[in-house]
């Protein structure tokens, strides 16, 4: 497909979206109902088994981490995917094609796959959000073309896979925008939502069924998602779920998802808890505030919740929010937080 056509498709598309708003709200409100989504983002687990780590059950018996996760409740996972990554274990892999293998793995598993695009060759989050190198010097028309093509592209990968997400999420914690300053929130709010209105089409041309999220981070700052969603919503922008990243502890869970709550009242579109995580070396208060999170998100209708990289444990990473204890390669007593909650 040209970018032209997709130019044309995006026109056609945002029409669209903004005729069928009242609606596509209805569609999510009701898919709201339906079961609550137990999830992790597990994208280091290649580069984990490539080096020789092993996870063990509760029991001490060696198994498939997919295996492990759904004897906790976990149906889905969430797998980041870079556009021209480094082989850095930590800070690289997660290309397509690497991101798509794990997702077949995913579904022969039985679980459903949410991708999650960084739109950058390595981490974008909340206080870094660096375009693609191959992008850097683009102008505006064409990292417009650049995105219709790599995430068309992208998707065709997944799909070539046999795996149909049921969400994509469209950047990472995009509170300011993306793509450094052609796409920020402060300076181009119309191209920046040009921009991920091309990645939400290209995402529903391959997948029309997916959901599409747009991802942002400390929902306790609502001044900061405000602003986000205001000037996504005013220039025309479509999308399907809000969803967030929160790592705050068991006090603070009501008031955060209670920020969530009134975001999916102002925007008509449900909400769900894509990042979560705490200490794995203060496993009981991170059980706490997890089981925290999912009643208070069930309470309001939220889609889920994903726990991220429970399955890091050190040497391979100091990352120390995950929920694997690195002397026993056993989950910590924080999965406990995805039963009976």
């Amino acid at each position: 497909m040209s970018p032209l056509t997709r130019r044309t498709l995006i026109k056609s598309a945002t029409v669209a979206t903004a005729a069928l708003a009242g609606g596509s709200a209805l569609s999510a409100g009701q898919a709201s109902a339906a079961t609550f989504v137990k999830g992790a983002d597990i994208s280091w687990l290649p580069q984990m088994e490539a080096g020789g780590y092993t996870f063990r059950n509760s029991s001490g018996t060696q198994q498939d981490l997919f295996t492990i996760l759904k004897g906790y409740g976990l149906g889905a996972v969430r797998l980041r995917t870079f556009v021209n990554p480094s082989n850095d274990p930590g800070n690289g892999h997660c290309s397509i094609a690497e991101t798509a293998a794990l997702a077949k793995r995913a579904k022969a598993a039985g679980m459903q796959v949410m991708i999650d695009y960084h739109f950058g060759d390595t981490w974008n989050s909340v206080g870094t959000q660096k375009p693609p190198a191959a992008w850097q010097n683009m102008s505006y028309s064409q990292m417009l073309d650049a995105m219709y093509d790599y995430v068309y592209h992208t998707m065709n990968v997944v799909k070539a896979n046999g795996v149909s997400p049921a969400w994509v999420q469209i950047g990472n914690e995009i509170n300011s925008g993306i793509c450094g300053t052609t796409g920020s929130l402060a300076h181009h709010p119309d191209q920046m939502t040009g921009l991920l209105n091309a990645a939400h089409d290209m995402v529903k041309e391959v997948f029309s069924g997916a959901q599409v999220l747009i991802h942002l981070a400390q929902p306790q700052n609502y001044d900061s998602i405000t602003a986000f969603l205001n000037a996504y919503r005013d220039h025309g922008g479509a999308w399907d779920v809000t969803a967030f990243s929160s790592y705050g502890s068991a006090g603070v869970a009501a008031g955060i998802v209670g920020n969530m709550n009134a975001a999916r009242k102002t925007y008509g579109k449900p909400v769900m808890q894509v990042e979560f995580g705490g200490r794995y070396d203060r496993a009981a208060a991170t059980e706490a505030a997890l089981r925290a999170y999912i009643t208070n998100l069930k309470s309001i209708g939220a889609l889920g919740i994903f726990y991220w990289e429970p399955e890091v444990y050190t040497p391979f990473n100091t990352y120390n929010m995950g929920a694997w204890d690195p002397s026993t390669r056993r989950p910590t007593s924080a999965m406990d937080g995805f039963l009976n909650a």
